[in-house]
């Protein structure tokens, strides 16, 4: 028996009491994960199919096939950098419970996604709990983290950004724990996390390296030789199984690790696709983008309050570390640094390097977990400075509001959650937004369209279209996600007459409008009909085409009608038609002009056209500003199948021309040079297409090297190639192009026309002089 004495000694606790001990002092956390995940299981239905769903789903197949034998059957293209560290287990849970169907099969897809994307969320709690061993601070951050709308929307079908800022959350709640622990096991465990995240995107490159780092002054500071080699061998540890999860995990590493890797480092750093990018109300490349595109981007689509947290913190971090030297050693304050450093870097890389960034920042989300965490310092710093209990109350009200209100705009916006969009834009104008920024790149919309178009048919079947092959792609997947019945109904038979079309842009005029999938008054996607293609083929009869070739085109009440005949249906299905506009000298630029000055009209056949009698036509309206010339044709993988083009209005270089007729030319060949008003002027007399259709090469040879940009002075001249589409016009059989000479000084210029592969078709060369 014990004394009375004894009785002050420690009880032993049950064991069930010691295990629920956590779940009691987290209790918050765990009831809104558990309301994040009823809410997710219930809306889990409502988002559509994102066309790169099936390339994703198709690679993790094609991977599995590799491994078990099949050489060739990784893609032979860039597709193939895309690591499979997610998409595989989606794969193996989809076979281990027999999914065939095209529904279950994505909405499980789905579910993986979302329920990875909480769990990470779990991970920024624990994570945020250690740094500043307060709960509520704790659950703060959990929220922030999860309620931020681009990140929210896409946790239900984006399987490659998504997954990546959830890894890149884990991955820093191990960063953090390995080194508070010190020991082999735990940096062994990071370095395989890390890892998979390297799989899953290449960017994660930038923990991989930022690990060792943090490592080596560990190093710096180790109290003697045996800590020393305790901290290496960790470190060794973490890299060796980095190195080994990215080999085990990337098939296309295994034949030849070390080029392997070159191709994708080159690759990711530099990707083979460069689509334009509407940013601000320009349209620019990809890889031109300016600067300030992804701190914009980031600005404009988080809640205010989240920025001004974040950068409450990052500034607090970053004072308080540049004062305090032992912020180099193992603290909480050097991983806030750290983080500064996760969230910072790749925006000035970014910015410094010109990354091939597109699709507003899906593929920087990972940037969100550091940031996050940066706001949860931000708050436990005005915590600590605001001694007022008013101000502090204040504080967390502010706090709380912030939440709140964006959880009133993510209800609001439900299913499009990812166009999200705070009040440092223009949200109140109709149309504006669409004209200023890309709203939504992918086709996720769509199903909320097909939705409608069966609701508002409720018998017998639909046909439909759809504006482009990756939206026709979307379509089949839209289908695929619903019920059977519904599914069944629709008909996607390409170059119906008759059917409804889902168009991004550009959208059918008012009255071949039926609904409009909008977002702050802004169309995402419109359903319309089709124009009366058998009236405009009638129209088209008694008139003589615009321009002639693999289709005919006509001009007819204010849209271009395409004709080919006879005609099947593989001909207009199996290449996208290109359409570029070129508005008149002082017309009003429209939304999506390029910088090389023309509006891209680029179709789907399907879209705006059908095939009847034997033949295909498409009806595609113009724009509502004047234009000057067309390009037009036909495009596939392989390249152009044909092109042509035509004037609508010669008037501006009718008027060069005769201005510059009967004066004696810079340089003669088989075209003349003229300098107009500090211009040079192109004319040829009896002139045909084929005369234009090879690029013109012109060559600026400056007085000055100085006065060229950069990247041209080792080369002495600036480049300013140019298509005759363009710049030119033909006319009464002749042939006229304008092209503005730059600003500074000239001292000669080398011009002419090429073909590439086959060399010059002529060249002229003269001096301009400063007194042009």
């Amino acid at each position: 028996m014990f004394s009375r004495t004894d009785s002050t000694a420690p009880r032993r606790e049950h064991p069930r009491l010691a295990a629920a001990r956590p779940f009691a002092r987290n209790w918050g956390a765990l009831v809104a994960l558990a309301l994040f995940l009823v809410v997710g299981l219930a809306i889990l239905d409502d988002y559509g199919f994102n066309g790169d769903e099936a390339t994703q789903r198709g690679l993790a197949i094609a991977t599995l096939a590799h491994i078990r034998g099949e050489a060739d059957s990784l893609p032979a293209d860039s597709d193939k950098f895309y690591g499979m560290a997610f998409d595989l287990p989606l794969l193996f849970a989809e076979r281990a419970f027999g999914l065939e169907d095209g529904r279950s099969v994505w909405i499980s897809r789905h579910l993986g996604v979302h329920l990875f994307f909480l769990t990470s969320g779990l991970f920024i709690y624990i994570l945020a709990r250690r740094l500043f061993n307060n709960r509520l601070l704790a659950l703060f951050a959990m929220l922030l983290f999860l309620l931020h709308p681009l990140p929210y929307g896409h946790s239900f079908y984006n399987s490659k950004d998504v997954p990546f800022l959830a890894m890149f959350a884990i991955a820093l709640f191990l960063t953090h724990r390995a080194f508070a622990r010190g020991t082999l096991p735990a940096f062994v465990l990071l370095g395989a996390v890390i890892g998979a995240l390297v799989n899953i995107l290449i960017m994660g490159l930038m923990l991989f390296a930022a690990v060792p780092a943090l490592r080596a002054l560990d190093v710096a500071f180790a109290g003697g030789w045996s800590e020393r080699k305790r901290v290496l061998l960790a470190a060794g540890g973490f890299g060796l199984a980095g190195a080994l999860t990215v080999y085990a995990l990337t098939p296309f590493l295994w034949s030849n690790p070390m080029e392997g890797f070159a191709e994708w480092w080159a690759t990711s750093s530099n990707h083979p696709t460069v689509p334009y990018e509407l940013f601000q109300g320009k349209v620019y490349r990809s890889v031109d983008l300016p600067r300030e595109y992804l701190p914009v981007w980031f600005s404009i689509t988080t809640h205010p309050f989240a920025l001004l947290l974040g950068l409450t913190g990052a500034a607090a971090i970053l004072a308080r570390g540049i004062a305090t030297p032992a912020t180099l050693r193992n603290t909480r304050l050097r991983f806030g640094v750290a983080l500064v450093g996760c969230a910072a870097l790749p925006i000035a890389g970014d910015a410094l390097f010109d990354f091939n960034t597109l699709d507003k920042w899906r593929q920087m989300y990972f940037l969100w977990a550091p940031f996050s965490l940066l706001a949860a310092f931000g708050a436990h710093w005005l915590a600590m400075e605001l001694r007022s209990r008013r101000l502090r109350a204040a504080a967390l009200g502010a706090a709380g509001a912030g939440i709140a209100a964006t959880l009133a705009a993510m209800a609001l916006l439900h299913p499009n959650q990812q166009v999200f969009f705070n009040f440092l834009v223009d949200r109140a104008t109709p149309e504006y937004l669409r004209t200023q920024y890309v709203m939504e790149y992918w086709t996720h919309p769509m199903r909320q369209a097909v939705e409608w178009v069966i609701a508002a048919n409720p018998s017998g079947s639909i046909a439909a279209d759809a504006s482009s092959h990756s939206a026709a792609r979307s379509l089949a997947g839209q289908l695929d996600i619903l019920p059977k019945a519904s599914r069944e109904r629709v008909t996607t038979t390409p170059g119906d007459p008759d059917a409804v079309a889902f168009l991004h842009w550009p959208a059918p005029e008012p009255a071949r409008t039926l609904h409009r999938i909008k977002v702050y008054g802004n169309t995402l996607l419109a359903v319309g009909r089709k124009a009366d293609l058998r009236a405009a083929r009638e129209m088209t009869l008694s008139e003589e085409p615009i321009l002639r070739s693999a289709f005919d085109v006509w001009l007819a009440n204010g849209a271009l009608v395409y004709v080919k005949e006879p005609c099947d249906t593989e001909e207009v299905t199996t290449a996208g038609f290109t359409l570029w506009v070129v508005p008149v000298d002082g017309a009003d630029a429209p939304a999506r002009r390029t910088p090389l000055g023309y509006e891209d009209l680029s179709f789907y056949f399907p879209a705006y056209g059908g095939r009847f009698d034997g033949r295909c036509v498409a009806s595609v309206p113009l724009p509502e500003y004047p234009a000057a010339r067309i390009l037009t044709g036909q495009r596939n993988d392989e390249g152009t199948l044909w092109e042509s083009a035509a004037v609508m209005d010669a008037g501006a270089l009718r008027t060069a021309y005769r201005a510059v007729e009967g004066s004696e030319p810079l340089a003669r060949s088989v075209f003349d040079v003229h300098l107009l008003d500090g211009d040079l002027v192109y004319v040829k007399e009896s002139c045909a297409q084929a005369d234009t259709e090879a690029r013109f090469f012109l060559h600026i040879v400056p007085e000055r090297v100085s006065d060229l940009r950069e990247a041209r002075r080792e080369s002495g001249f600036d480049n300013l190639d140019f298509r005759f589409f363009l710049n030119g016009a033909r006319f009464d059989g002749r042939c006229a192009a304008r092209v503005s000479l730059p600003p500074y000084p000239i001292a000669s210029v080398r011009t002419g026309q090429f073909v590439s592969g086959a060399g010059e078709i002529w060249r002229a060369e003269f001096e301009v002089g400063p007194s042009r």
